[in-house]
């Protein structure tokens, strides 16, 4: 007979089982960073087309970046439970790799909560924006392996990956 396991409660649901906004009025601002990683995938004609600066639109690089910061400014617009957070500093890279771009975005904050969804959705946004100014030359991309991989700040203090 296997013992049976509790779930952790899970803070977004209330006792009769509907979703809610976390209260998070009582805890402490405590300085808080995220960081996400991800990656576009492309065709070799597609990473030529950005690096010969023969991109149509404009350049898809600075564009991510500009999207990704813009992205993590208005996370609680896009994801129903989230905080609105008075971000303090947005960092987006995209660094080029053989097959594509690595994407990665660190957020950071003064608050009574984390920034992992703000680094979440910057670096996803800034992948789709790749996408968006590439399809002409590659349908084929592949947006994917987006992660938190560092925290740090709050009660459940650090994490990395």
């Amino acid at each position: 007979m296997k013992a049976k396991r509790s779930r952790p409660a899970l803070s977004h649901v209330d006792p009769r089982g509907q979703v809610q906004m976390v209260d998070v009025s009582e805890k402490p601002n405590t300085v808080r960073e995220a960081t996400a990683t991800g990656e576009i995938r492309m065709s070799p004609a597609a990473i030529r087309a950005i690096r010969d600066k023969a991109v149509k639109k404009g350049d898809p690089l600075q564009t991510a970046r500009l999207a990704g910061i813009m992205a993590a400014k208005r996370t609680a617009d896009l994801i129903p439970l989230c905080h609105p957070l008075a971000v303090t500093a947005v960092d987006v890279t995209l660094t080029p790799r053989r097959w594509g771009y690595a994407i990665s975005a660190t957020v950071r904050t003064t608050g009574p909560t984390g920034v992992e969804m703000e680094a979440l959705t910057a670096v996803s946004v800034a992948a789709l924006t790749v996408y968006d100014m590439l399809k002409a030359i590659d349908r084929t991309m592949e947006i994917g392996k987006i992660r938190v991989t560092a925290k740090s700040g709050g009660r459940s203090g650090t994490f990395s990956r």
